[in-house]
């Protein structure tokens, strides 16, 4: 299986700059696996889409305010973005990187938050102890951006745009962006109509947008992410998958975490951890039914998990059918129902 296999020809002025106004007014491609037809509707039509006694999944992590502008303490600006905590420290990437050695101290703010390099690792990465006073989460929305991916070049007016509507758990690096469609009162019409909703937690990083490199799928290496699901949203999981309800995956995250944690018969454990799962076609899904989703990078490994649940061929038509139509894509764009 070759990376480009998965590869389409993209026009640049497809890329979403901006969120739409309306957040559920995004275009909605229905794919049906069993006929193979699709139909075009908005994303308020998905409540056709979800029956009483389904069960919606959606990925409740919070993006973090994570890229912060800064000095050395011996001089020099450094720009950084967090990645991930590791227990009392947090794994970064700086900029410009030959600035950053064991042991240098970058300021924030004036001197408001101030953090010490104490590792590098691979990939020019840096682990940093963190120094400051008061409530972290204050400071880091008080000092930091939202570190928007590479292909967003225009200005975010509104920071909210890039978090769901539902998002509790601080600790990402991107938005679990196929949740962005979803609005509160969308989500009460959807609980209306008899449809369980669980969360799970899995904290995005970077490597979501980290291009496949190597000519061969199954050479690639997965980056690893936090993820963690409750007792409480386990049962609701496995309640409807034992009545027979089918489990909906808002995103490639959520989608990620039922699969990492899932038993040979379909039923998840509550559970916390890293997970490095690569789905890729030949995949036998284990707990997902259904799949929400937005459309995606080129030879993108997200892009390889989507053909793994439809046929590849069938997710290179509706790509090439998307782009005809002029549907807008990556993290501000249009979504897709695969049912």
């Amino acid at each position: 299986m070759q990376t480009a296999d998965f590869n389409f020809d993209l026009p640049q002025n497809l890329i979403a700059q901006t969120p739409l106004k309306h957040r559920d007014n995004s275009r909605l491609m229905i794919i049906n696996r069993e006929t193979g037809k699709i139909e075009h509707k908005h994303f308020y039509n998905i409540l056709e889409y979800l029956n009483e006694g389904d069960c919606l999944v959606l990925n409740n992590t919070k993006v973090m305010p994570a890229r912060l502008f800064g000095v050395k303490k011996s001089g020099g600006k450094v720009e950084i973005l967090l990645l991930k905590r590791i227990g009392d420290t947090f794994e970064i990437l700086v900029k410009p990187g030959k600035r950053a050695k064991i042991g240098d101290t970058l300021i924030f703010g004036e001197g408001k938050l101030e953090c010490k390099v104490i590792d590098i690792i691979e990939d020019g990465k840096r682990i940093v102890k963190f120094n400051y006073e008061g409530v972290w989460e204050n400071i880091l929305d008080e000092l930091g951006t939202m570190p928007l991916p590479p292909y967003i070049t225009e200005k975010l007016e509104n920071k909210n745009r890039y978090q769901t509507v539902y998002a509790t758990q601080n600790g990402s690096a991107a938005a679990p962006t196929a949740g962005l469609h979803f609005t509160e009162e969308l989500l009460e019409k959807v609980a209306q109509k008899g449809v369980k909703i669980a969360y799970v937690t899995l904290h995005v990083g970077l490597g979501t947008f980290r291009p496949v490199k190597v000519d061969d799928v199954l050479q690639h290496k997965m980056h690893s992410e936090y993820y963690e699901v409750d007792k409480v949203n386990a049962d609701i999981i496995n309640n409807i998958k034992l009545s027979g309800g089918k489990i909906i995956a808002v995103g490639t995250t959520s989608t990620r975490v039922l699969e990492s944690i899932a038993s040979d018969n379909g039923l998840i454990r509550a559970s916390s951890g890293f997970t490095d799962i690569f789905i890729y076609p030949g995949y036998k899904f284990k707990v997902i039914d259904n799949l929400i989703t937005n459309f995606h990078l080129p030879e993108s490994t997200l892009i390889m998990l989507v053909s793994a649940l439809v046929n590849k061929d069938k997710i290179l038509e509706a790509y090439n059918i998307a782009v005809a139509e002029k549907y807008r894509f990556f993290s501000f764009g249009d979504a897709m129902f695969i049912g």
